[in-house]
């Protein structure tokens, strides 16, 4: 009975093996997303927004007493998909990426500028709705730059946005409908945030909801799609573990409550932030993966209230220097990350453990995982506290186990 069972354990590892050189094999013979030519195409998009009133400034407490309600964008972008004959075109069908440059208008007279913004983007289907439609969305993250902001002198009462430089955060859902062999045609709605992460206050940002119409014209038209193997697609879909190890660091405003009575100051200059981030990530196919997290996080700014100098005020508010650990902050948190090639998103849930006074113990956190190799990522994300409280960015770099 043992010799059985022994020579049964021997033909499966056999089995196994050969299976695993098999699907080895054939993604051996398939080439690589930037190993053959992309896709191109340029397009165009326009966008008229309702910007909802959520800070004193749009809704009419400024030089012109105006509600800022409307706005009105237009945009040139370029994008790639991956050739349907290379890994990537093959898993990710639909898959798009690319850049974009933005120019936005403001109703009120021109009370926020005319910002440009410079994005990158990707989006991907949801829903195929037959041979030329299809249901998807979109991410865009970039900058965007030229803000008439918050001046002292000439404009104190801009609580929307205080410098020049923002970050844009975008998410759209669109139709996308192929007019001819080398014509698209998308619409859909898309809600646009800008704020600069609390690295300069006042921070309640700006924010629109609206209609996105474009069109792009292919430039070189991939060859009509070839099918993926399945094993390929079993080997792209297979469950296991990754380990992301990340530091970033960034500098933040902070308001602290001092005084007697107690009243809100402005602390001049900005403080430090730094972290380390550990997450073992479970795939669960190709695209979704979910895990825990242990966070840590130094914030210069952390605890200052029970070190107030008292009668000091204003520019000229001191405090002594809290010592290190009375600033280092400890927590977990889940998170759920989409891995598409390139680029990554990934939202947390966290709660510290070991918190310093006066912060907030739950947060949130968005990035954005930009892949230079397999292993090694650049990281740009927020973090907040209790949905609404900003906190800092989280700019870094990573590696992927």
């Amino acid at each position: 009975m043992k010799s059985v069972l022994s020579r049964s354990r021997r033909i499966a590892a056999i089995v196994i093996a050969v299976a695993a050189s098999h699907i080895m094999a054939v993604a051996d013979t398939i080439p690589s997303g930037f190993s053959k030519m992309p896709e191109w195409r340029i397009g165009a998009e326009v966008m008229p927004s309702w910007v909802p009133q959520t800070n004193s400034y749009l809704k009419g407490f400024n030089p012109l007493d105006k509600k800022i309600s409307r706005s009105i964008a237009g945009a040139m972008r370029a994008e790639f998909s991956f050739s349907p004959d290379t890994r990537e075109g093959m898993l990710y069908k639909g898959l798009y990426q690319g850049i974009g440059v933005c120019v936005n208008s403001y109703s009120a007279g021109g009370l926020l500028g005319t910002p440009v913004s410079a994005y990158v983007y990707q989006g991907a289907p949801i829903v195929t709705l037959g041979d030329n439609l299809w249901l998807g969305y979109e991410w865009q993250f970039g900058a965007a730059m030229g803000w008439r902001h918050y001046d002292a002198l000439n404009d104190a009462t801009n609580a929307a946005v205080s410098t020049s430089v923002t970050a844009h955060m975008g998410l759209a859902l669109k139709l996308h409908y192929k007019l001819s062999g080398r014509w698209r045609m998308s619409a859909g709605i898309v809600a646009n945030h800008y704020s600069n992460g609390n690295t300069s206050f006042p921070n309640a940002g700006v924010n629109s909801l609206g209609a996105a119409i474009g069109v792009a014209y292919v430039i070189n038209q991939a060859e009509g799609a070839v099918a993926v193997s399945r094993e390929i697609e079993l080997e792209a879909d297979r469950h296991r573990w990754f380990y992301d190890i990340m530091v970033y660091g960034a500098t933040r405003k902070r308001i602290v409550n001092v005084g007697n009575p107690p009243e809100l100051q402005l602390c001049p200059g900005s403080f430090a932030v730094a972290g380390l981030q550990f997450a073992p990530l479970y795939r669960l196919d190709r695209m979704v993966s979910i895990g825990p997290a242990l966070d840590f996080q130094w914030d210069e700014s952390s605890g200052l209230e029970h070190y107030w100098v008292e009668d000091t005020y204003g520019e000229d508010i001191r405090f002594i220097r809290p010592p290190f650990g009375k600033q280092i902050s400890v927590g977990i948190s889940a998170h759920a990350e989409l891995t598409m090639p390139i680029f990554a998103v990934n939202a947390g849930l966290g709660y510290d453990v070991v918190n310093p006074n006066g912060n907030k113990r739950f947060y949130q956190s968005l990035t954005l995982k930009t892949f230079l190799s397999r292993n090694l990522f650049l990281n740009i994300g927020y973090r907040l506290g209790d949905f609404n409280e900003p906190q800092n960015l989280m700019l870094g770099v990573g590696v992927r186990l």
